[in-house]
């Protein structure tokens, strides 16, 4: 797809982003399990979330794992979203025009379909220099 070609996706418009999709953390789940929001950050902890966060990239879901708080290991899901949802705005049209994160974001649960045994991750200087860079508070939450 082209720059020009992009369409935001809506509530209004969602039905047609086909998943796969993927969730990112380090809770231990179990296939049936809903993900909902109203739970804290994982990048500012004085921020409750009003959304739940997925991604159609496998290997986006695998980063956010790595930085979800918690002493579980990363985990990757597979789920469905339950109803409508929009692009996530804190990554689309920033750093590129468009959403190319293929990331998203419901006020509706998320059901766990089935859990990867593995995903392709990202070099572990990467992950360090992002933590270190949420550590110090890289930006707001649009939340």
């Amino acid at each position: 797809m082209h720059d020009d070609e992009w369409i935001a996706v809506s509530h209004a418009n969602c039905e047609h982003v086909a998943g796969p999709f993927y969730h990112g953390t380090r809770a231990d789940l179990s296939v049936g399990d809903l993900l909902t929001a109203g739970f804290t950050s994982n990048y500012d902890e004085r921020v409750v979330m009003n959304h739940v966060y997925f991604t159609a990239i496998a290997k986006g879901a695998g980063l956010a794992a790595e930085m979800a708080r918690g002493a579980g290991r990363p985990r990757v899901y597979v789920v469905v979203p339950t109803g409508t949802f929009e692009d996530d705005p804190n990554v689309t049209n920033k750093k590129f025009r468009g959403n190319p994160t293929r990331s998203y974001r419901s006020t509706l649960p998320l059901k766990v379909v089935g859990e990867l045994d593995s995903w392709e991750p990202y070099d572990e200087e990467f992950i360090a220099e992002l933590r270190r860079r949420v550590g110090e508070g890289m930006g707001e939450i649009i939340n």
